[in-house]
């Protein structure tokens, strides 16, 4: 029973951090993904290399995305 109890306040901690982020930072958040998401989607259609830090946020594996040969 204790076990129970003690997941239960681990879940509970993680939705008030979740809520203390607030609006705006969400909102940043989403602005910054989708960014990434288009310089990225850029980089690719000109034939370059995309940033890591853009592969990152994305959550892909810049390593990963090196590997990738074309069709």
């Amino acid at each position: 029973m204790l076990q129970r109890k003690r997941k239960g306040r681990a879940r509970w901690r993680a939705k008030v951090f979740v809520m203390d982020r607030g609006l705006f930072f969400v909102i940043g958040d989403f602005f910054t993904t989708f960014g990434s998401a288009a310089a990225a989607s850029r980089a690719v259609e000109a034939g370059r290399k995309p940033r890591r830090s853009d592969l990152k946020k994305l959550g892909i594996d810049p390593t990963a995305f090196d590997r990738i040969g074309r069709f």
